[in-house]
């Protein structure tokens, strides 16, 4: 690996190689006479600490490269530093939100004041343009004069802020009052998203989670460069949200959770509550209603969706594939209409999902007349449809998204939808079981998840290229990546946050980061120096032997 690290006022950059990995970070040795970078070569992350040694010219400044996740584009240690103190301030056009986020989250842990301020120096927020960068792209940069992030949106801004968040002490994470000093070191970055789409899904069909629980999740998740929220609203189990036209999906269909646990569910006021919260992160949400399966606790809320006309019962198992509405009904599409309708006019994102998974008791002709249908609805509302793998037996139209979720690569069978999608033209969200689910066990003794696609630990979940997984589908077939968890097993925050951390954030790095910067090494390293800060907000991660030693 080649680390760029400034050494002065001469703006040089000695070159230096990774000897040896100690603790968090690399210890660096000055490379062999006549060792050079190739025009436009960048610096990738390399850890969470950086030594140079003796270089032919004098003495390297003692410098560190900051260990972030997901890794930037490029990442330069410069010298200097930035000290926040209680005369610093915030510099920001009104309302921007990354300046409104940065100094909530600073104030509490600093104790300090930091004004947001449309003129001045300090901490300098710029999203009115002119990086050239594509979109959520930025520049951050540090120096003894201040900080600067530089951006063509306030995406672009708010993504520099959790790079920044990251280059702060651990404490900064704390919801109380620290002792300083907060200082940051010099360094900088360019930096924007390899896919336009990085996801976060969760049930909250199997088990319920409350509104607090739900923006917990998306703040975590948003850190990494999340972008969308997938919200796994409607299943067997559980039916969590309100259709005002249709009562008693909430008020029936809702009362029930996996085991008997129980239920719950969203008034529409919440669920928009959900959405703002995401928003104001720069996280987009997409409700998920899975059809025409997975739908017992609708067909036990009315009787008529179902073909004999009679309820089903309540159901708190954990097996698939039992439940289908009835495809040859016309109220079937009249109470698909009422609940998109509903959900489209609550949700500003492009995405409407449908689901489609597992829907093995419907006959496939009636599944792929179902699915045309039902997409011509979601995109009466204004709304793209997204779904699951299945959804790509049916005529999609290009901005639809089918997501690919098997535990399969290459050729093997179970990849077949996802190639055909890919021949259509169609854009693919990648999120193979085997490797992006968190509900997977990361041992054969972990208490809590699944393992029928695979055991997951840390180093699989980092390990594998969406644009290489599936023959066939390449960069230009992949919208992005998502990590589901479901929540068979889970019942607490705590659960959620021990099975999503720290597998999330490799997800994330794999969205965001550039193929080029793909490093088991490297990100062992970088996402070691997440725990402390985990730590400090109190999330109960696993404390995984493959990073944690």
């Amino acid at each position: 690996m080649v680390i760029l690290v400034d050494t002065g006022s001469m703006r040089r950059l000695a070159v230096v190689v990774v000897s040896s990995v100690v603790g968090l970070g690399l210890v660096v040795a000055p490379s062999p006479a006549g060792a050079g970078v190739k025009a436009g070569a960048r610096a990738v992350g390399a850890g969470a600490g950086v030594k140079a040694g003796e270089t032919g010219a004098g003495r390297a400044q003692a410098v560190r490269v900051p260990g972030v996740v997901p890794v930037p584009v490029s990442i330069r240690a410069t010298r200097g530093a930035y000290a926040i103190t209680s005369s610093t301030r915030i510099v920001a056009a009104p309302h921007d939100k990354a300046a409104s986020y940065l100094a909530h989250l600073l104030r509490r842990s600093t104790g300090y004041a930091l004004p947001i301020v449309g003129s001045g120096g300090g901490i300098v927020i710029d999203s009115a343009g002119g990086t050239g960068l594509p979109a959520e792209g930025y520049r951050l940069s540090v120096s003894g004069h201040g900080i600067l992030i530089k951006a063509d949106s306030g995406e672009g801004a708010f993504r520099g802020v959790q790079t920044l968040r990251q280059l702060l002490p651990a404490k900064a994470e704390k919801s109380t009052r620290q002792h300083g000093p907060w200082v940051v070191k010099g360094v900088q970055i360019e930096d924007y998203p390899r896919f336009s789409y990085r996801g976060a899904m969760l049930d909250v069909a199997r088990h319920f989670f409350t509104v607090s629980q739900v923006e917990r999740y998306i703040d975590l998740a948003a850190g990494y460069k999340v972008n969308y929220f997938h919200l796994h609203l409607g299943d067997d189990q559980g039916w969590r949200i309100q259709i005002k036209s249709w009562p008693r999906l909430a008020k029936i269909g809702g009362r029930t959770a996996v085991g008997g646990d129980r239920g719950g569910y969203f008034t529409q006021r919440e669920y928009a509550e959900i959405v703002k919260y995401a928003q104001r992160r720069y996280v987009t949400v997409v409700p998920e209603i899975d059809t025409p399966g997975h739908t017992n606790a609708a067909l036990a809320a009315y009787a008529k969706l179902n073909c004999d006309g009679k309820a089903r019962k309540p159901y708190t198992g954990t097996n698939v594939g039992f439940s289908s509405l009835c495809t040859s009904k016309e109220i079937t599409y009249r109470f698909l209409d009422d609940v998109i309708r509903e959900l489209a006019a609550i949700t500003p994102g492009p995405y409407l999902d449908l689901g489609g998974d597992e829907a093995q008791s419907t006959k496939q002709p009636d599944y792929v007349r179902f699915m045309s249908r039902v997409q011509k609805i979601v995109h009466k509302y204004g709304k793209s449809l997204m779904g699951w793998e299945e959804i790509a037996a049916a005529r999609l139209d290009a901005d639809d998204v089918p997501e690919h979720w098997n535990p399969v690569t290459g050729t093997q069978d179970g990849t077949q939808l996802a190639r055909s999608a890919a021949k259509k033209g169609l854009k693919l969200v990648m999120a193979p079981a085997d490797h992006a689910y968190l509900d997977m066990k990361y041992t054969k003794k972990t208490r809590l998840g699944q393992d029928w696609a695979a055991i997951v630990e840390v180093k699989r979940a980092y390990g594998w290229d969406p644009a290489k997984l599936i023959t066939g589908v390449g960069e230009d077939d992949v919208r992005g990546v998502e990590a589901p968890i479901w929540t068979e097993t889970m019942r607490t925050m705590n659960d959620l946050e021990y099975m999503a951390y720290p597998r999330l954030p490799a997800i994330a790095e794999i969205g965001w980061s550039p193929r080029a910067s793909h490093s088991w090494a490297s990100f062992r390293s970088r996402l070691a120096a997440q725990g402390p800060r985990w730590a400090a907000r109190d999330v109960d991660f696993y404390r995984s032997p493959q990073v944690f030693q």
